[in-house]
């Protein structure tokens, strides 16, 4: 009986191993991982652009957990157009755990940049003040991840580097790559600002009133990270239309929360 047991514990770990399932023993390395820390929408403004209006906005997502967010691509040939998607999970003891991901990374081609992007990392919404009913979403998609700020400048935090480490573009101008890593480092940060493509929220048709635009990071929580409970962030707005072109006011900014109320 005893040895019956022993195999039943080594088929498990076999048939957890293949499905990319790793036990770890309570006295062995820690993983370190992310912990994605969505920033409060900020530079909110309604442009006009043809016959639409545009609220468009800067968005950031943090790094401060104690490891790296790192993101693996890679295809088997050109003619494959998306590259598949994993994490790597960097642990203490220098070792590291991968693990695959939903969703890809494709080639994007736009006015003013072409790079590889990770699709579906963080979305905009603009929802009903109430209900929270979805109202409209964003146009935008995909992400170049990178070191692009530190979240605390000068200050030493644990597991950040000591100088930025994912500073290139997502392979600009490389069309034809077949393998790609991307990461944001403890202690820093990836910003948005409001002039990039799709960075906004069309908003032609969209009545007065108040609503909210909420930014999510990792929305289906596929990335491992530490905690989800600071993904999401919000401001509540009040929309006017007394003008030729809306306007918007911020009544509240919400860290920490897809929900925003008037203090």
């Amino acid at each position: 009986m005893r040895w019956l047991a022993v195999l039943v514990v080594s088929a498990a770990g076999v048939a957890l191993a293949a499905a990319g399932i790793f036990l770890l023993r309570d006295d062995g390395p820690e993983e370190l991982l992310p912990d994605l820390d969505q920033a409060v929408p900020a530079e909110l403004e309604i442009v006009e652009e043809g016959d639409s209006y545009r609220l468009v906005f800067a968005s950031a997502v943090d790094n401060v957990g104690r490891g790296p967010l790192l993101i693996d691509g890679e295809r088997p040939g050109r003619e494959t157009r998306a590259m598949k998607v994993r994490q790597l999970v960097r642990r203490t003891d220098g070792g590291a755990r991968m693990r695959g991901l939903p969703g890809e990374i494709r080639y994007a081609q736009t006015e003013t940049h072409e790079h590889w992007h990770l699709l579906g990392f963080e979305v905009y919404e603009l929802r009903a003040a109430g209900e929270g009913t979805l109202v409209r979403p964003s146009e935008k998609t995909g992400f170049c991840l990178g070191d692009r700020y530190e979240t605390e400048k000068g200050e030493r935090v644990e597991g950040k580097p000591e100088r930025a480490v994912w500073t290139d573009e997502c392979g600009r101008d490389q069309p034809g790559l077949l393998t790609l890593r991307q990461g944001i480092s403890p202690g820093y940060g990836d910003d948005y600002d409001p002039g990039l493509e799709d960075q906004f929220v069309d908003v032609t048709n969209v009545p007065p009133g108040r609503y909210l635009l909420v930014h999510r990071t990792n929305p289906e929580r596929s990335i491992e990270e530490a905690s989800y409970e600071n993904n999401a962030a919000s401001v509540l707005i009040q929309l006017r239309r007394s003008g030729a072109i809306p306007t918007v006011r911020v009544l509240a900014r919400c860290p920490d929360a897809d929900t925003c109320r008037r203090g």
